[in-house]
């Protein structure tokens, strides 16, 4: 029997989950929820429902795992715990500073439920998450350096594009070069935030908009850019299409540590990605631990968890004994 699967929110992360689930025969889409109005929202899966977020609770018997697709701005404070009551979810929250208070708010409501809910799945916080978990624990005598880029970062797109006045903009997150070279030296340079990374806004305003105002808001953002050197542009629509329609990303999680009694030999561990795509990364990400909380609610599981709770085996396709045989 396939997994049932639910998306909530149709915008690039939405369109990237429908496409990722193609490619798991195990799953089937059996709706896509929008604010927006149905009958104008073409998707690219036929014979699949697309129905407004209001008819969501309606389904409680149709879906499995509802897979939500909102910025962790405003949207999933709000509608993973008001999910996480009906369905077992699962969402890519990322700002990280805020991910305790989220956890808390929706390990609750997954609890009255009677639900699973997998919070904060992507590369960063996900994939990225587990490799600074992994190599710590190897390397416990070391640092943890991890570095974003160049590539657009969604979330904080999606933070520039909620102040008014405010049409569209992309961000990119670029890492400071000689950061990520002493980094890999195998020095253990102590870094700021605003020493290892930049951040280049692309923002297209409304013709009455207050620029200087929106600048300074950008600026002085918390969790997003009041602690890195950022520069603002504003350009054109046009300009924004031509230039900046991509969204390409990637990073590095690099862990330098010592062994030996007399701690004398130096290891440098690098995880990295290189991604065409965020959005549809991080769908596919997503997508497998999507299968991961069908996997744990079926056994009876409840309440919230993160990457870090999740077996590897429980992400895949594949049998336990197909593991062992050919990936062990």
């Amino acid at each position: 029997m396939k997994i049932r699967v639910g998306i909530y929110g149709y915008g690039n992360l939405g369109r990237g989950i429908e496409s990722a689930i193609r490619q798991n025969p195990d799953m089937e889409l059996v709706a896509v929820f929008t604010r927006r109005d149905p009958e104008n929202l073409k998707i690219g899966t036929e014979g699949v429902e697309v129905k407004h977020v209001s008819d969501a609770e309606s389904f409680t018997d149709r879906i499995d795992v509802m897979i939500l697709c909102g910025g962790s701005a405003t949207d999933l404070p709000e509608q993973t715990p008001e999910l996480a009551k009906m369905f077992t979810v699962i969402d890519s929250f990322d700002t990280h500073a805020r991910i305790p208070e989220h956890f808390d708010n929706v390990d609750n409501a997954a609890k009255e439920g009677k639900n699973v809910a997998i919070i904060s799945a992507g590369w960063d916080p996900g994939m990225f998450s587990l490799n600074r978990l992994y190599a710590s624990a190897v390397l416990p005598e070391g640092e943890d350096y991890t570095f974003w880029g160049k590539g657009v970062s969604q979330g904080h797109s999606d933070a520039i594009r909620r102040i008014e006045g405010v049409l569209d903009a992309k961000q990119y997150t670029i890492p400071v070069e000689a950061a990520l070279d002493a980094v890999r030296s195998g020095s253990a340079p102590k870094l700021s935030t605003r020493e290892k990374h930049t951040r280049e806004c692309f923002v297209v305003t409304a013709e009455d908009a207050d620029k200087a105002r929106i600048e300074k808001e950008i600026k002085e953002m918390p969790n997003y850019f009041a602690d890195y050197d950022t520069t603002v542009h504003f350009i054109s629509m046009e300009e924004l299409k031509r230039d900046h329609s991509g969204i390409p990303h990637g990073g590095f999680v690099i862990r330098t540590g010592k062994t030996g009694i007399n701690k004398e030999n130096n290891h440098v561990i690098e995880y990295s990605l290189k991604l065409d795509s965020n959005p549809e990364f991080t769908a596919s990400v997503i997508v497998a631990f999507a299968r991961a909380a069908y996997r744990m609610k079926a056994k009876g599981e409840v309440g919230c968890k993160t990457v870090f709770d999740i077996p590897p085996a429980l992400l895949s396709m594949k049998s336990p004994e197909e593991l062992r045989a050919h990936l062990l």
